[in-house]
Protein backbone atom coordinates (compact mmCIF):
# COMPACT_ATOMS: atom_id res chain seq x y z
CA UNK A 1 0.00 0.00 0.00
CA UNK A 2 1.82 3.34 -0.93
CA UNK A 3 1.33 6.16 1.07
CA UNK A 4 -1.14 9.50 0.58
CA UNK A 5 0.03 12.66 -0.22
CA UNK A 6 -2.31 13.88 2.26
CA UNK A 7 -0.49 12.10 5.10
CA UNK A 8 3.18 13.62 3.73
CA UNK A 9 1.40 17.16 3.60
CA UNK A 10 0.15 16.45 7.65
CA UNK A 11 3.82 15.38 8.62
CA UNK A 12 5.61 18.39 6.84
CA UNK A 13 3.12 21.01 8.18
CA UNK A 14 4.06 19.28 11.49
CA UNK A 15 7.69 19.85 10.95
CA UNK A 16 7.17 23.24 9.38
CA UNK A 17 9.03 24.73 12.38
CA UNK A 18 12.64 23.43 11.21
CA UNK A 19 14.65 24.45 8.32
CA UNK A 20 15.25 22.25 5.73
CA UNK A 21 12.73 19.54 5.75
CA UNK A 22 12.46 18.14 2.55
CA UNK A 23 11.53 14.87 0.92
CA UNK A 24 12.05 12.26 -1.99
CA UNK A 25 9.29 9.98 -3.21
CA UNK A 26 10.31 7.32 -3.92
CA UNK A 27 8.35 3.69 -4.97
CA UNK A 28 5.03 5.32 -3.46
CA UNK A 29 6.30 5.98 -0.26
CA UNK A 30 8.38 9.50 0.77
CA UNK A 31 12.25 9.47 2.24
CA UNK A 32 12.49 12.56 4.34
CA UNK A 33 15.24 14.48 5.17
CA UNK A 34 16.34 17.15 7.25
CA UNK A 35 19.33 19.51 6.81
CA UNK A 36 20.18 17.02 4.35
CA UNK A 37 20.25 13.69 6.65
CA UNK A 38 18.07 10.67 6.28
CA UNK A 39 15.78 11.11 9.24
CA UNK A 40 13.17 8.54 8.51
CA UNK A 41 10.42 8.03 5.87
CA UNK A 42 6.63 7.35 5.34
CA UNK A 43 5.84 4.22 4.45
CA UNK A 44 1.97 2.68 4.20
CA UNK A 45 1.08 6.19 6.11
CA UNK A 46 3.21 5.88 8.97
CA UNK A 47 5.92 8.19 9.99
CA UNK A 48 9.36 5.77 11.10
CA UNK A 49 12.51 6.85 12.15
CA UNK A 50 16.26 5.77 11.86
CA UNK A 51 16.57 3.64 15.22
CA UNK A 52 19.24 6.00 16.57
CA UNK A 53 20.08 6.67 20.19
CA UNK A 54 18.40 9.87 20.77
CA UNK A 55 15.61 8.80 18.76
CA UNK A 56 15.37 5.72 20.90
CA UNK A 57 15.93 7.76 23.92
CA UNK A 58 12.98 9.79 23.86
CA UNK A 59 10.37 7.26 22.81
CA UNK A 60 11.63 4.40 24.51
CA UNK A 61 8.22 2.18 24.10
CA UNK A 62 8.05 2.99 20.66
CA UNK A 63 7.37 -0.44 18.56
CA UNK A 64 10.14 -1.13 15.79
CA UNK A 65 8.86 -1.80 12.71
CA UNK A 66 9.61 -2.37 8.85
CA UNK A 67 8.97 -0.45 6.56
CA UNK A 68 8.74 -1.92 3.82
CA UNK A 69 10.07 -6.22 3.13
CA UNK A 70 13.69 -6.55 3.26
CA UNK A 71 14.15 -3.43 5.07
CA UNK A 72 15.76 -2.67 7.92
CA UNK A 73 13.72 -1.95 11.10
CA UNK A 74 12.65 1.44 12.15
CA UNK A 75 11.24 3.59 15.19
CA UNK A 76 7.27 3.83 14.51
CA UNK A 77 6.35 7.61 15.57
CA UNK A 78 2.86 7.26 17.10
CA UNK A 79 3.01 11.09 18.89
CA UNK A 80 2.75 12.12 15.02
CA UNK A 81 -0.24 14.89 16.45
CA UNK A 82 2.79 16.75 18.63
CA UNK A 83 4.55 19.14 16.59
CA UNK A 84 7.02 19.91 19.14
CA UNK A 85 7.98 16.61 20.04
CA UNK A 86 8.71 16.21 16.46
CA UNK A 87 10.93 18.90 15.79
CA UNK A 88 12.54 17.86 18.95
CA UNK A 89 12.87 14.42 18.17
CA UNK A 90 14.88 15.29 14.64
CA UNK A 91 16.56 17.85 15.90
CA UNK A 92 18.24 15.63 18.99
CA UNK A 93 18.55 12.56 16.10
CA UNK A 94 20.31 14.98 13.02
CA UNK A 95 23.93 14.83 14.76
CA UNK A 96 23.63 10.98 15.10
CA UNK A 97 22.72 10.33 10.95
CA UNK A 98 25.02 9.84 9.06
CA UNK A 99 26.20 12.46 6.36
CA UNK A 100 24.84 12.48 2.47
CA UNK A 101 27.54 10.33 0.51
CA UNK A 102 29.62 12.02 -1.75
CA UNK A 103 28.11 11.90 -5.72
CA UNK A 104 30.46 10.46 -7.77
Amino acid sequence: MASSKEYLEFILEQLSGLDEITYKAMMGEFIIYYRGRIVGGIYDDRFLVKPVKAAKDLMPEADMELPYEGAKEMLLVDNVDNREFLQELLDAMYDELPAPKKKK
